[in-house]
């Protein structure tokens, strides 16, 4: 009997990262789990195995710090498996400005949004290469069409930067039998307005404009099936993002700035 294809999901113990686990595994796929709080991955892992039968396991990494990838791969070689998907969903914000938090803070976020997806993509990319199938799913932000505002200061940056890397792996690996997807989602259920302290302005936002992480993931995984690269999920979302591509600075500007002050927290 043919091993099930593994995939690997960062940021899974919650949100977004946890709506895709339970639908890769509704999907056939054995999960591999990877975040920091090992005791919400072992949870999960075993909901997942109970429900659908696959293989569920967790892997407690800390993805700022250099070269995460490198336990998570000795990891996986350990359990003789290799990546057939892999999900770099991690993530979070920070709320304050620039100038207001600390270097080791800001350093850590680029760690985990930006070098953790570079390099655990060049982890697995060869062997997806070298069997001619595979596929990588980046979750990028409506934050990265935007022309940015105060707080949150790295956030767009960081998911621009996942944005133009999905394309250029695309560009790439299209050919090999290599699918990239990112998708990207605006206002999303999940703990991420919890962790960076906007949970308030975030509840006051029009429900309509609000989408539940397994709608997130479900237009992810449909994008990904076609060899779609880039995926906006809800109908609000692609209209934003045509507003901002098509409209003048000059007017998207002043208006996305005067909306970010809302989820800007302290100085």
């Amino acid at each position: 009997m043919a091993a099930r294809p593994l995939a690997v999901i960062t940021g899974a113990s919650s949100g977004i990262g946890a709506a895709f686990a339970r639908a890769l595994a509704r999907r056939g796929h054995d999960v591999a789990l990877v975040a920091r709080r090992i005791d919400r991955l072992e949870a999960l892992a075993g909901e997942l195995s109970r429900a659908t039968g696959v293989e569920a396991f967790a892997i407690q990494s800390d993805l700022s710090v250099v070269d995460a990838q490198a336990p998570i791969m000795t990891a996986l070689a350990a359990r003789k498996r290799v990546v057939d998907v892999l999900v770099n969903n991690a993530g979070y914000s920070i709320s304050n400005t620039y100038a207001a938090t600390t270097w080791d803070a800001q350093r850590d976020f680029v760690m985990t949004t930006v070098m953790a997806v570079c390099a655990l993509t060049h982890a697995v990319l060869p062997g997806m290469i070298a069997r001619g199938d595979g596929r990588i799913i980046n979750v990028g932000s409506m934050a990265a069409l935007s022309p940015g505002g105060a707080g949150h200061t790295l956030y767009p940056a960081a998911k621009s930067f996942v944005v133009k890397f999905t394309l250029s792996l695309d560009a790439e690996t299209r050919a090999a039998g290599v699918k990239c997807t990112c998708v990207i989602p605006g206002f999303t259920e999940s703990e991420f307005t919890i962790a960076n302290g906007t949970k308030a302005a975030m509840d006051a936002a029009p429900r309509a404009f609000v989408m539940t992480a397994d709608a997130v993931v479900a237009a992810a995984l449909r994008a990904n099936d076609r060899s779609q690269t880039l995926a906006i999920p809800g109908f609000h979302n692609k209209l934003a993002a045509g507003l901002m591509k098509y409209l003048p600075d000059g007017v998207v500007i002043p208006i996305l700035r005067r909306a970010a002050e809302k989820y800007r927290v302290g100085a």
